[in-house]
């Protein structure tokens, strides 16, 4: 028996999501934004030869890791097995999927990063948020994506996003802060305005500690692909969840092998840019 009467969270929440089906252009607009945005990733990816492809990205894999020859050799065969499996188009998709994702979550999140460094008020309101985004269970995050954008990729980089994007945030703001004052001093010193001290002294010197963000939410993208299946996404993750629903142990076990080459892929990648100078 509750001691109090129950709130009417439920209907509040149901009053609120009703108000903003209201406002159906601005979705409408993100919907198509971003359905254009994965399409053209996926056409262009799907019109270069799949030979071709896999040489391009093991020429990126050999002269990221300053022509070593473990991950340019790992990343030619891995591709080379997905290809043979017949996983490629579903692939190419999944990686449209997330290049979407992962961009979104560093173009709004580094920016956001920035501004909580610059102010205390704004890390205090922003940090909640991020820790509610990061704590929600990931399924939760395909109720309000569905109700407002449909079935199908786009509410799948939404939840993707929405759950992909704390780390870039976080790191980016605990970068800008680790910034030796000594350099901030010697930038104020010679004069610099606050975007020349953001962008030439700032930025660069918290260059790992912001790669280390995107590099997790590039994982954090790739880890909803499953998830995003359930809601109509298409890639990897659909053949792992129809193996599910099938029962189809060998199936769901090539899917997932392609699944984990991919992530190794773009993890390694990413990390091989983090420790090249000169690139921010």
């Amino acid at each position: 028996m509750n001691l109090l009467p129950k709130l009417p969270l439920a209907d509040g929440i149901d009053t609120f999501v009703d108000w903003l089906k209201n406002a159906e252009g601005l979705f409408t607009g993100i919907t198509a934004v971003i359905r254009f945005i994965v399409n053209q990733l996926s056409s262009g990816l799907s019109a270069i030869p799949e030979l071709v492809f896999i040489l391009l990205i093991t020429a990126l894999a050999f002269f990221a890791t300053k022509k070593k020859i473990g991950l340019p050799i790992f990343t030619f065969f891995g591709l080379l097995l997905i290809q043979n499996l017949g996983y490629w188009n579903d692939m190419l998709l999944t990686l449209s999927l997330v290049l979407t994702s992962a961009g979104v979550s560093v173009i709004f999140g580094v920016p956001i990063g920035i501004w909580m460094a610059k102010s205390r008020t704004t890390e205090n309101v922003i940090t909640p948020i991020l820790d509610f985004m990061q704590t929600m269970p990931a399924f939760v995050y395909l109720i309000p994506a569905v109700v407002f954008f449909g079935i199908g990729m786009v509410p799948g980089v939404i939840a993707s996003v929405i759950f992909a994007m704390p780390p870039t945030v976080r790191l980016t703001n605990l970068g800008i802060r680790q910034v030796s004052t000594e350099l901030i001093e010697a930038a104020d010193a010679f004069g610099s305005t606050p975007f020349q001290k953001l962008y030439k002294v700032q930025i660069p010197m918290a260059k790992k500690t912001i790669m280390a963000g995107v590099n997790q939410s590039i994982m954090l993208a790739l880890s909803m692909v499953v998830i995003a299946s359930m809601i109509g996404a298409s890639g990897l993750g659909t053949k792992v969840y129809y193996a599910v629903g099938r029962n189809d142990a060998g199936g769901g076990f090539e899917a997932g092998i392609a699944l984990v080459i991919v992530a190794i892929i773009l993890d390694r990648l990413t990390q091989s840019f983090n420790k090249q100078k000169g690139i921010v």
